[in-house]
């Protein structure tokens, strides 16, 4: 048994959630799931980042307090996490206390490393961003990832010696001692500490942004975005309380996984680890980074009305659909579409034909010849078949290619599907009862089995699927068969 702690990123909280952040909470909820299956001790963090300059103006244009603001949007996140099924463990709040002492001790431990120095600044700030660039950076006069211009700001803030680790930080990742995956975004993070980080802004004056967590060493500035955001791994672990138990046992002692957005992927792999190696703290083990998502093949808009709504989705097509197309659909690391004409045509194709329709025949067939007692093994082919399929469905966890262990369950169902309509036991049913439940009891315990492997990615169906064949909590035979239920009705 190993522990794991896996955590997403932190969601600003200036709007509402969207689909993107929604395809982060389950792929973690997935790889959280399996590793529980597994067996290991698994921690999993998600939580909201509730300090800065967009919180601050956000607030200000609403007329009301940051905090109130903060209040109203997290719940929202707080409820995606429910609407979602997402088996998270804690939520962090970065305006909660526990995290503001953490912050504050992971502070003084950098500055006592003699990494952190006070100057004067002047350069061009991305509200956005939440970030100063450099003028190459920009396209046109404006920050490409917001297509706004940057502020020009003069300011004495404290700043961190990043400069200081991109030797450090390049080792770790050729090292393989925080693994980044997929392999591009690797060599992407590569390139830019190989040519040397600059140092960065860890605090802004409060006359500019009172909103955010005091810096312990000078009454007059916050800490900054990062140094505040990112350290929410560990304090949601309880680092800077007085109880440090479970950072120790999953910080300390286990395998750390963060999963992340490709935008944000310099700051997990370049500033996080150097924020940790100098308060001699142990780096992430594992970054995971996923691509964005596009609508109807544009990009997301409220003024093109193509925005997905996660609660909407929810509501009108159900969690695992949800989670099911965007496991499926979405080749993890890379970018992909959300179309509704292709919700619907895997959503029939997989869920209500290859899975739902094939536990209602079989179910319907062995409740004619009144089965009430059950087997736990498969026949040769059967076993075969599902051993390879739970090989593969393993090794692209192991992999993180989600999209591939995903697949591989419904290979097996597609598999067994053209085998009952070879078999055709319902033939058999009148003259050759034995041998036809002899064949049923097969494909039923085949059912309970690709049950299992297919819980973590869709946890719903698993349990409804449970009722159906009258398992217990741990997946065991009970005596008889439960209710038909159509798992997934057929749309046109």
């Amino acid at each position: 048994m190993k522990n794991i702690y896996i955590t997403t990123s932190i969601a600003y909280v200036n709007a509402a959630p969207h689909i993107g952040f929604a395809m982060e909470l389950i792929e973690a909820d997935v790889i959280a799931r399996w590793h529980r299956q597994k067996g290991n001790n698994v921690f999993f963090l998600t939580g909201t980042d509730e300090h800065g300059t967009k919180i601050y103006r956000t607030a200000k244009e609403q007329g009301i307090s940051p905090q109130e603001l903060c209040d109203h949007n997290a719940e929202k996140f707080q409820e995606l996490t429910k609407a979602l099924n997402i088996s998270n463990d804690d939520f962090i709040r970065t305006t909660e206390e526990r995290h503001k002492k953490g912050v504050q001790k992971i502070w003084n431990k950098i500055l006592e490393s003699g990494v952190l120095e006070k100057r004067s600044f002047k350069g061009l700030y991305c509200a956005g961003c939440e970030a100063f660039i450099t003028e190459k950076e920009l396209v046109d006069g404006k920050c490409p990832n917001h297509q706004k211009e940057p502020e020009e700001l003069s300011e004495e803030n404290w700043f961190f010696n990043l400069s200081k680790y991109s030797k450090i930080v390049t080792d770790l990742i050729e090292s393989k001692k925080m693994q980044i995956l997929p392999d591009y975004r690797k060599n992407e993070i590569l390139t830019v500490a190989k040519k040397g980080f600059k140092d960065i802004s860890f605090t802004r004056p409060k006359e500019v942004l009172p909103w955010g967590v005091d810096v312990p060493n000078d009454d007059e500035q916050v800490m900054y975005v990062w140094c505040d955001a990112l350290s929410n791994y560990i304090t949601g672990l309880g680092y800077g309380s007085e109880n440090e138990e479970l950072f120790e046992e999953f910080w300390e002692n286990g395998e750390v996984i963060h999963l992340i957005g490709k935008d944000i992927l310099r700051f997990h792999a370049g500033i996080w680890p150097s924020m940790l190696t100098s308060a001699k703290l142990k780096t992430p083990d594992k970054i995971l980074v996923h691509g964005f998502l596009t609508s109807e093949g544009q990009k997301m808009s409220k003024s093109l009305g193509n925005v997905v709504d996660p609660f909407e989705t929810v509501e009108e097509e159900g969690v695992d659909a949800l989670r099911f197309y965007l496991l499926h659909e979405v080749p993890f690391g890379r970018d992909a579409d959300f179309s509704k004409f292709r919700f619907t045509e895997i959503k029939n194709a997989y869920l209500a034909d290859s899975l739902g329709n094939l536990l209602q025949r079989v179910h319907t067939l062995a409740s004619r010849l009144e089965i009430n007692e059950f087997k736990n093994e498969l026949s040769p082919d059967f076993e075969k078949k599902f051993q390879e399929t739970e090989e593969k469905m393993n090794k692209a966890m192991e992999e993180y290619v989600l999209h591939d262990a995903i697949s591989a369950p419904f290979e097996f169902t597609n598999f067994l599907n053209k085998e009952i309509n070879t078999i055709e036991p319902w033939k058999l049913m009148k003259s050759e009862s034995e041998k036809a439940k002899e064949i049923l009891l097969d494909f039923l315990e085949a059912l309970r089995r690709v049950n299992i492997i297919l819980e973590p990615f869709l946890p719903e169906t698993a349990e409804k699927i449970k009722k159906v064949l009258n398992l217990d909590k741990n997946y065991n035979w009970q005596s008889g068969l439960g209710e038909a239920k159509i798992l997934f009705p057929k749309e046109k």
